[in-house]
């Protein structure tokens, strides 16, 4: 009799006949060899959410400021995008791209690839006044994921240093003595800067002009030259050229004096009860971009600004920190868009 030996044995098991222990053995190695072989397949977009907001930024990131340099908006995003490249480390390169209030900006953006690797840094208006005022408008608030607000802050009103008035309750009685007499410039139609000159001539029953500019450098430097007689400004890009005598500031729009102008008198301390105005600014990405990416911008926009340089910076430009919980930018904007189609049919303000 030929007793098989346990190799021979082994070697000729198949089929239904492998031992149980065998069996298993091979469904492990099916199911491994299955799985790398789906890995290895798996194309690069469908990579777990872990792993994309671990491997972004590899490259430098885009934040698009929609305004001309030297304004708000561009002071804050230079601020913010050192803080952001230390954390991600990877440069953050500021992209101004003025015109239509911020428009084309915003439409460069959303325009954009949904990969995180371009931002936009936007004034509230943008959002809650542009599109009532504009009849065509390339973007809304649905193009973008709404990361979060980033900061805010109060304007103050300020008339060129010919303009004979030293308060603003001698503004008030100067303009209504010589109606369409004072020009107030603004950083765009439906720019911050412009609805602040809007709300004030609502609150105030003066009879204003508005001119338009691309950004508040060049609006700020025609106010200096007397070409315009007055703006409600953005209290950081206006506060340096209040030293040089030639714009005087006459009252800050919100509930509370500010640091920067501690002798400049609220609004309705000066003379307008219940004036208030408070610009903000909130960071963006086009829809569509993982949430593994925003969640990761959103925590790293929490430690950018409370960083003791950014802190510095805020406080020196009369600003404050304004990050808001994750989805509440998009009731913030529902709410004040609410305010202000009210003053856009009311004072007939119209951009194309």
């Amino acid at each position: 009799m030929n007793v098989p030996n346990s190799t021979a044995s082994h070697t000729t098991s198949t089929g239904p006949f492998l031992r149980p222990f065998e069996r298993a053995n091979r469904r492990r190695c099916i199911t491994q060899a299955t799985c790398l072989a789906m890995a290895l397949s798996t194309p690069f977009f469908a990579a777990p959410a872990w792993a994309q907001a671990n491997a972004w930024p590899d490259k430098p990131v885009r934040i698009v400021v929609p305004f001309a340099a030297g304004g708000a908006t561009d002071l804050l995003g230079r601020a913010l995008a050192v803080e952001l490249g230390k954390l991600w480390k990877q440069p953050v390169i500021v992209d101004n791209r003025p015109g239509a209030g911020g428009a084309l900006g915003a439409e460069i953006v959303a325009k954009s690839p949904a990969d995180g690797y371009t931002l936009l840094l936007a004034s509230g208006s943008m959002f809650t006044v542009n599109p009532f005022i504009y009849s065509k408008l390339a973007y809304s608030a649905d193009s973008f994921e709404l990361i979060s607000k980033v900061a805010n802050g109060p304007m103050v009103v300020t008339v060129n240093a010919d303009v004979p008035a030293k308060t603003l309750k001698e503004l008030i009685a100067y303009g209504k003595a010589n109606p369409h007499v004072l020009n107030f410039a603004s950083a765009g139609n439906g720019s911050q800067v412009h609805m602040a000159g809007e709300a004030f001539a609502d609150a105030s029953g003066l009879q204003l002009t508005h001119v338009a500019y691309k950004g508040e450098g060049p609006a700020y430097a025609d106010l200096m030259a007397g070409v315009v007689q007055m703006a409600v400004a953005n209290i950081n890009a206006i506060t340096p050229l209040l030293k040089g005598n030639r714009v005087r500031a006459l009252a800050v729009t919100g509930t509370e004096r500010s640091a920067l102008l501690p002798d400049v008198p609220t609004a309705s301390e000066a003379g307008l009860p219940g004036f208030e105005f408070v610009g903000w600014f909130g960071l963006m990405a086009p829809v569509g971009t993982s949430n593994a990416i925003t969640g990761k911008t959103y925590a790293d926009l929490r430690e950018a600004v409370v960083q003791p340089t950014m802190k510095r910076y805020m406080a020196e430009q009369g600003m404050s920190p304004a990050i808001s919980e994750q989805g509440k930018l998009v009731k913030d904007i529902a709410q004040e868009s609410t305010r202000w189609k009210v003053l856009v049919a009311k004072r007939g303000i119209k951009a194309n």
